[in-house]
């Protein structure tokens, strides 16, 4: 006799928008039963979110998985990006789920990129056949984000980081003004400072402020009336304004030069991952040499950076997939 499926409620909560899905076990992995996206600043609380998701009459989950992104301590999370506190306790009290973890949210994008299909990866890198080991991930978003894959040699531990707050380091004479620049604006200068949404912004500012190209008319007032970062994007990726265009070359490169940093820290051999909402918007742009030029530029241990496998992951539900599965697995996955 088969056992009962489990009902999982996941979540991937982030500073733009939250993502709540329910899940049932399956003998072939998990079955989603239905998914909902929240802007995330239109409300007060996740608890708000949690009640418009569930329904009054609805039975509770078995089992709670919340990938945030912000440091989890003591099963206590304070959203980066936005007011939000998060307590495990008090949300298994709220679900009345059996369990309730909370985690990182790179890390749980690094449990959900070990479910990813072929199709929903595109190689930067092909790297070399090397021993299984180790995997980096990188996620340029809101913020920046970063995680490893620990391999004890048969299964993989998610180990969470706020990396991406490291100090920027800059490795040209073009990227020590941005520095620079950066730091009459801010006091200190970390990488989610220049990659990130608004790290997008930053750079074009620095740009244009040093008169790399001029701004036309057009691009000014398209700037002025929405997301800056999203019209420097469009703008750069259709190459029709040099300073978006610039501006997209430059992030890509020094985005290369991050993710290579922490494939050395932790010796990636398996493999490094590039995850978050901007890259696969930006994959035309990744894919153009600039992104493994600053990857592989690391002097004396530039050939195994060369052996490294690199892949952006294309489906945006990695960290929901990954909070499901940790939730599903107790936190550790077999999964090769």
């Amino acid at each position: 006799m088969s056992e009962a499926p489990l009902t999982i409620l996941a979540g991937d909560i982030g500073g733009t928008k939250t993502v709540l899905a329910l899940f049932e076990s399956a003998p072939s992995g998990l079955h989603q039963v239905r998914e909902t996206i929240f802007h995330s600043s239109a409300y007060r609380s996740f608890d708000d979110v949690l009640a418009e998701f569930r329904h009054a009459d609805s039975p509770p989950p078995d089992l709670a998985s919340f990938g945030v992104a912000g440091a989890v301590i003591d099963g206590r999370a304070h959203i980066t990006n936005l007011p939000w506190v998060l307590e495990a306790n008090a949300l298994a009290a709220v679900t009345k789920a059996a369990r309730v973890t909370l985690l990182n949210d790179l890390e749980a994008s690094a449990y959900g990129v070990l479910f990813l299909g072929p199709n929903e990866r595109s190689m930067l890198n092909a790297g070399a056949d090397t021993h299984p080991g180790n995997v980096a991930v990188v996620a340029a978003g809101t913020g920046l984000g970063e995680a490893i894959l620990y391999r004890d040699g048969a299964c993989f531990h998610p180990i969470a980081s706020e990396g991406g707050h490291a100090d920027f380091a800059p490795r040209t004479d073009e990227e020590i003004e941005l520095l620079r620049y950066l730091r009459t604006r801010f006091g200190r200068v970390s990488y989610e400072r220049v990659l990130s949404g608004p790290g997008i912004h930053n750079i074009y500012d620095f740009l244009r402020e040093t008169r790399y190209a001029p701004e036309s008319a057009a691009l000014a007032e398209r700037l002025a009336s929405g997301d800056p970062s999203v019209t420097i994007t469009a703008y750069g990726l259709a190459g029709t304004e040099p300073l978006c265009v610039k501006t997209l070359d430059l992030f890509a490169s020094i985005y290369g030069a991050e993710a290579g940093n922490l494939a050395l820290k932790c010796l990636s051999v398996g493999g490094v991952f590039i995850t978050g909402g901007i890259a696969p918007k930006l994959l035309p742009v990744l894919q153009n040499g600039s992104f493994m030029r600053g990857f592989t530029d690391k002097g004396r241990f530039a050939t195994l950076m060369e052996r490294i496998p690199v892949a952006v992951a294309l489906n945006p539900r990695a960290p929901l997939l990954g909070a499901a599965h940790f939730a599903l697995r107790g936190g550790v996955t077999n999964r090769n």
